[in-house]
C-alpha cells in the first residue's frame, strides 16, 4: 500500500476521508450529499480566493468570508463543478441568481462545522475554524395549520379506484394518524406492521435517529390498512413493501411529494401544505389533545425534547385559550 504523505493531504482528501467515516456511520444518502456539496463549495472557494488547499491553513477569517461571501451571492450562481452543472440545470431554474436562504446558509455552516470537529477529534487540525461562527437568524414562519376541513377536502379528490391514488390515500391518512416521517413511511415492510395491537415498528436504518421505535396507529387507520393490504396484494407482484408503485418497486419521496401537490391544487387549498406538514400537524394535535412532551418526542423520533418544543411555536392565541379551559384550576375545583 502506497503511504501518502501528510503534506500531500489537500482538503478534498480529507474530505473524501470524511465521506468514507459518514458512510460508516451509516448517515443517509440525502445527508452525506449535502455534506459533500457543503464541503466540495467551501474547498472551491477557499482555494480561489486565498489559495488555500489544505485543512490546516483555514483560519476563522476565511469562514467568515466565505459566509458572507453565500449571503451576497445568487442560488446556483456558485457550483462545485462541472458535473453540478450539468445535473442541476442552474441557468434554467426559475429562481437562479435569487437570494440564499439563511436556513440554506445555516445548514453550509452546520455541515462545515461537524467536517472541522472531526479533523479536531482526529487531530487533523488543533482547532476548529467554525467555532466562532454564528448562525444567520431566521425570521420563524408559522407553519400552515391543516384544519378537518382542509383534510377531508384533500383525501376526498383521490380517485381510490385507481391504484397510486388509493396507495397515496392511505399513506397520507397513515402520517396524520402516526406523525411517521414521509421517508419512513415510504420504506414499510409488511413485517414492521402489527395490525392487531395497532404498532408499527420502524427499523433503525429507516429511521433518521438512527434509533428504532413504535408508532401506533388507531382503530380506523386498522381497518384503512386492512383494506389497502387486501387491495395491494391482489394487484402488486410485491408482498414485501407496503406502499410499492404499481411496477412493484419501492415508491420515492420526490415522486410522492409530486403527486401530494397535484392533489392539493386539484382541492383548491391554497396553504403552504406539505407531506411533511401532516406529521407537523399530528404534532400539534397531540398536544392539544394534552399529550405529554415527553411521550410526544418518542413518538416521533426526536433526538431531544428540545426539537419537539419546537410544536408549541406553532399554537395560536385561539388554540391556546381552548386548550387552556381543559386545565383551569378554578374550572377544574367546581367539578370535584
Amino acid at each position: 500500500m502506497v503511504k501518502i504523505l501528510k503534506t500531500k493531504r489537500n482538503f478534498n482528501f480529507y474530505i473524501e476521508d470524511y465521506m468514507e467515516y459518514c458512510k460508516l456511520k451509516g448517515l443517509s444518502i440525502k445527508t452525506m450529499k449535502s455534506y459533500e456539496s457543503s464541503l466540495l463549495l467551501f474547498s472551491k472557494y477557499v482555494e480561489e480566493e486565498f489559495q488555500l488547499s489544505k485543512v490546516e491553513e483555514i483560519k476563522l477569517i476565511h469562514a467568515k468570508e466565505y459566509v458572507k461571501f453565500t449571503k451576497e451571492r445568487g442560488k446556483y450562481s456558485y457550483v462545485s463543478d462541472d458535473k453540478t452543472v450539468s445535473i442541476n440545470n442552474p441557468s434554467i431554474r426559475k429562481d437562479f441568481g435569487k437570494v440564499v436562504s439563511p436556513m440554506t446558509i445555516n445548514n453550509y455552516i452546520r455541515n462545515l462545522k461537524v467536517f472541522f470537529t472531526w479533523a479536531v477529534d482526529n487531530k487533523i487540525i488543533k482547532s476548529s475554524p467554525m467555532d466562532k461562527v454564528q448562525f444567520v437568524k431566521v425570521k420563524r414562519k408559522p407553519k400552515d395549520n391543516i384544519s378537518d376541513s382542509d383534510f377531508t377536502a384533500l383525501i376526498r379528490i383521490l380517485d381510490v379506484t385507481k391504484y397510486y391514488e388509493y396507495r397515496d390515500y392511505v399513506v397520507i391518512q397513515l402520517i396524520m394518524d402516526t406523525g411517521m416521517r414521509l421517508g419512513e413511511t415510504l420504506s414499510l415492510v409488511i413485517d414492521d406492521i402489527d395490525l392487531d395491537r395497532r404498532a408499527i415498528l420502524i427499523p433503525a436504518d429507516i429511521a433518521k435517529s438512527k434509533k428504532e421505535r413504535y408508532v401506533f396507529f388507531s382503530n380506523t387507520m386498522a381497518g384503512i390498512l386492512r383494506r389497502w393490504l387486501q387491495f395491494k396484494d391482489r394487484y402488486i407482484n410485491n408482498d414485501i413493501l407496503i406502499f410499492p408503485t404499481s411496477r412493484g418497486t419501492k415508491l420515492g419521496i420526490p415522486h410522492f411529494e409530486r403527486n401530494f401537490r397535484l392533489y392539493k391544487q386539484r382541492s383548491g387549498l391554497t396553504k403552504n401544505i406539505t407531506p411533511h406538514s401532516l406529521r407537523n400537524n399530528f404534532a400539534k394535535r397531540c398536544l392539544m389533545s394534552g399529550m405529554d412532551i415527553y411521550t410526544l418526542s418518542r413518538i416521533l423520533g426526536h433526538s431531544s425534547v428540545t426539537v419537539t418544543e419546537k410544536a408549541y411555536l406553532d399554537l395560536t392565541v385561539t388554540d391556546i385559550r381552548k386548550n387552556y379551559q381543559k386545565f383551569s384550576p378554578l374550572e377544574n375545583m367546581q367539578k370535584r
